[in-house]
C-alpha cells in the first residue's frame, strides 16, 4: 500500500540535493540554495498530475484540512457534514477552525450515505466533507447536486487516496477545495506533509498565505512581505518535499502494482460465497490501496477476526468496528468533548450531541466489514499463500 514500501536511490538522489546546499526550509536563503526548489516542483507536479490549477503544500493531512477550512472561510457557528467512518484528522481539523464535526452515517461505499447527508442539513451547514476511506470514493455525483440545492462548499478529504479517481477526475480536484495526506503510510510519502488543491484563485491565496503565518509572498524580500490576514505556521520543509518530489514520479508504478495485487486476492476471497464485497461507484477509479469486504453477520465476523489472529494472519487485514483511530463507535474523547483547552459551553455540547448520536445504520455496515490492506511487495505466489490461508479461516468459521 504504501510508497514506503519501495523506499530507492530515487528519493536519495532527491533529498541529497538538499543536503549538498544545506537550505532545508522552503521559503528565501535563495543565493544559497542554488536553485534547488523541492517545494515548488513538487506543487507543480502534483498540479500536472492531478489536474489541479493550484496546489499548496502543508506538514500535513491535518494542517491541510485545517488549511483549506479557513480558506474556505469556514468558521465559528459552522457545520461541516462528514461521515461516522473516518480517521480522527478530519474531526481535529474541523475542530481547529471552531467549526462543528456533524458526524452521519456511511453506506457499502464505506462513505457519506447521500441520504445522511440531505437529513443532517440545518441553517448553519457551510459544508459537506466526504472522506474517500480506504482507496475508494463517495458518491460525488450525489454530493455536488446537493451542494448546488443547498449552496454548501464540498471540500474532499483524499488523504486516504491518492491516485483515485472519479468519472475521470481525481479525487481532491473535484470540489472547491480537496486535501491529500502524505504520511509515512500513504501511497506516496514525504514521510509527513500534506497538500491543498484547488481550481480557486481566492482559495489558494489564501491557504498559501495561511500556512506561512499570514505572508502574503509578493515580493522577493520575505522580511518585507505584507500580512492581510492572521497565519500559522503549517509550512512543509524541502527534506520533505523532495522525498514526495521522487515519490509523485513513482506513483503510476506504485498504483499499478496495488491494482493488480488487489484484482489477485479479491479473485480468491470471491471463491467464498458469503462474502460481498464494498461498493465503488466507480471501479475504475479504485486506487486499490484496501480491499473491503463483508460478511454476514457481526457475530461470523467477529470469529473470522479472532481466527485469522489466532493463525496469525490478522495482521494486514483491519476490522474498523473496534478501531480506536477510525470509527465513531471508539471516539470516547470527542464523545466526552476532552480538550486540554477549553471550547465554548455551546460548541462543547454541540461537538457531544453529534459524536453521541445513533448510527446504527454504519454500525450494521462497519460490524460486518473487514479491510485488506494491499501492499506493493507482495509476489504472486504470495497473495495466493495469503488469499488461501484466509479463505481456509472463514471458511473454518462458516462451518463451524
Amino acid at each position: 500500500m504504501p510508497g514506503y514500501e519501495l523506499w530507492s536511490d530515487k528519493e536519495r538522489k532527491e533529498v541529497n540535493d538538499v543536503l549538498e546546499t544545506g537550505i532545508l526550509m522552503r521559503y528565501g536563503f535563495d543565493g544559497p540554495r542554488k536553485g534547488i526548489w523541492k517545494s515548488k516542483e513538487l506543487e507543480t507536479a502534483i498540479c500536472n498530475t492531478f489536474g489541479s490549477k493550484y496546489a499548496q503544500l502543508t506538514s500535513s493531512g491535518t494542517s491541510a484540512l485545517s488549511t483549506a477550512m479557513a480558506a474556505l472561510g469556514i468558521g465559528y457557528g459552522d457545520e461541516i457534514i462528514t461521515p461516522a467512518f473516518t480517521f480522527v484528522a478530519s474531526f481535529e481539523a474541523i475542530l481547529s477552525v471552531g467549526a462543528i464535526p456533524v458526524f452521519v452515517d456511511v453506506d457499502d461505499t464505506l462513505t457519506l450515505s447521500p441520504e445522511a447527508v440531505r437529513k443532517a442539513i440545518t441553517p448553519k451547514t457551510k459544508a459537506i466533507m466526504p472522506v474517500h476511506m480506504c482507496g475508494s470514493m463517495a458518491d460525488m455525483d450525489a454530493l455536488l447536486e446537493i451542494c448546488k440545492q443547498y449552496n454548501l462548499l464540498l471540500l474532499e478529504d483524499a488523504c486516504q487516496s491518492i491516485g483515485a479517481s472519479y468519472k475521470g477526475k481525481y479525487l481532491g480536484t473535484i470540489g472547491d477545495a480537496g486535501t491529500f495526506s502524505f504520511d509515512f503510510v500513504k501511497t506516496m510519502t514525504c514521510a509527513e506533509g500534506g497538500v491543498v488543491m484547488t481550481n480557486k484563485e481566492k482559495i489558494y491565496f489564501n491557504a498559501d498565505g495561511y500556512t506561512d503565518h499570514g505572508h502574503d509572498h509578493k515580493g522577493v524580500d520575505r522580511g518585507a512581505d505584507l500580512h492581510p490576514f492572521v497565519g500559522y505556521n503549517y509550512r512543509i520543509s524541502e527534506l520533505h518535499a523532495a522525498v514526495g518530489l521522487a515519490q509523485i514520479k513513482r506513483l503510476p508504478e506504485f498504483l499499478a502494482t496495488q491494482k493488480k495485487n488487489h484484482r489477485q486476492l479479491k479473485e480468491i476471497l470471491s471463491s467464498v460465497p458469503e462474502i460481498s464485497f464494498r461498493r465503488i461507484p466507480d471501479a475504475e477509479g479504485d486506487s486499490c490501496t484496501f480491499l473491503s469486504w463483508f460478511l454476514p453477520t457481526e457475530e461470523i465476523t467477529r470469529a473470522v477476526v479472532a481466527e485469522l489472529k489466532t493463525q496469525g494472519i490478522l495482521p494486514g487485514n483491519f476490522y474498523w468496528y473496534d478501531n480506536n483511530w477510525h470509527y465513531v463507535r471508539k471516539w470516547e474523547h470527542l464523545k466526552n468533548a476532552v480538550t486540554l483547552n477549553a471550547l465554548h459551553p455551546e460548541m462543547k455540547a454541540s461537538v457531544m450531541h453529534h459524536a453521541t448520536k445513533n448510527f446504527a445504520a454504519s454500525d450494521a455496515i462497519m460490524s460486518r466489514c473487514i479491510s485488506s490492506s494491499i501492499s506493493l511487495l507482495w509476489t504472486e505466489a504470495q497473495i495466493q499463500e495469503k488469499g488461501e490461508k484466509m479463505v481456509a479461516a472463514i471458511q473454518k468459521v462458516l462451518n463451524s
